[in-house]
């Protein structure tokens, strides 16, 4: 990641995810709107087949209800890029990773170098099943176990667990890059941020001080966040991004080393305006 200089905490870096559960997308700029979270962030999903989506229902829902990290980690062999206009979402396998893939043969193994995998039009109804059949075939699902692509106008599908607040399921997450170094330390091993799919990263802070945020306004240019829960994480975390395996203990780690298995924080949007990597922050 981008280290950004000076003396004081900046926005190192900003990511979307459009599809629950698979890679993020670094962006440049983040315009945000009071009450609402980054543009076309968790805007879609994969919805398990046996599981307890019903489209349009419009329910809050745990991740175990969709093919995620926490349950697939082979779905770290796949690299996803957004098109908003025209709603497109791009497949290839991760250089290195593809193999990790069950399906890893797909299209005469196009993709195993970071080929294209899929391009697929998600305003169509044919662009969705070509999308969710390309990964049954990666993630080696049976036919009956397809995913639901899952799409919710008006609401997004957070990673935050069983929380139907609609100010919650607009939340922005927050990482101190420092904790992440923190936690490394401890594991004796580097641990990429990443890991924690976060849309904001932070530089230039001491290891967990955003645990003292609770209740608190932060401040990024004409962006006010009112910090409201910390993130209690999961076994998602323990994925590593270049292996598509589980490799590090995160959560026994963080609570051997910390006391808590919490990392990164969550926020309102209160006030619009423009994130950028570099801003100032200004903490409570």
């Amino acid at each position: 990641m981008h280290q950004t200089p000076g003396h004081g905490p900046t926005i190192d870096s900003l990511y979307r995810y459009p599809i629950k559960g698979l890679s993020p997308q670094r962006l440049e700029a983040a315009p945000l709107t009071p009450g609402h979270g980054f543009a076309h962030d968790r805007k879609y999903a994969l919805a398990r087949a046996d599981g307890r989506y019903v489209p349009g229902a419009r329910q809050a829902l745990g991740k175990r209800e969709f093919h995620v990290l926490m349950r697939e980690p082979a779905l770290a062999g796949v690299r996803s890029e957004y098109f908003p206009d025209p709603d497109t979402v791009e497949l290839r396998a991760t250089p290195g990773v593809a193999s990790a893939l069950p399906g890893a043969g797909y299209d005469g193994g196009s993709g195993h170098d970071g080929g294209p995998l899929l391009r697929a039009d998600l305003s169509t109804a044919a662009g969705r099943a070509s999308l969710t059949a390309c990964l049954a075939t990666l993630l080696g699902l049976p036919a009956d176990r397809q995913p639901v692509f899952a799409e919710e106008p008006g609401r997004r599908f957070p990673d935050l667990l069983r929380s139907d607040d609609p100010a919650d399921m607009q939340a922005v997450s927050i990482i101190n890059l420092a904790s992440v170094r923190e936690l490394a330390r401890a594991a004796g091993m580097e641990v990429d941020p990443l890991r924690f799919r976060a849309n904001i990263y932070l530089e230039g802070l001491d290891p967990f001080v955003e645990r003292d945020w609770l209740g608190s306004e932060l401040a990024a240019g004409d962006v006010r966040l009112d910090v409201f829960k910390e993130i209690a994480r999961c076994t998602a975390t323990e994925v590593g991004l270049d292996s598509a395996r589980r490799d590090l203990p995160v959560l026994t780690t963080l609570h051997e080393s910390f006391g808590h298995t919490n990392m990164g924080v969550y926020a309102h949007v209160r006030s619009g305006g423009t994130l950028v990597p570099g801003t100032a922050v200004a903490l409570p």
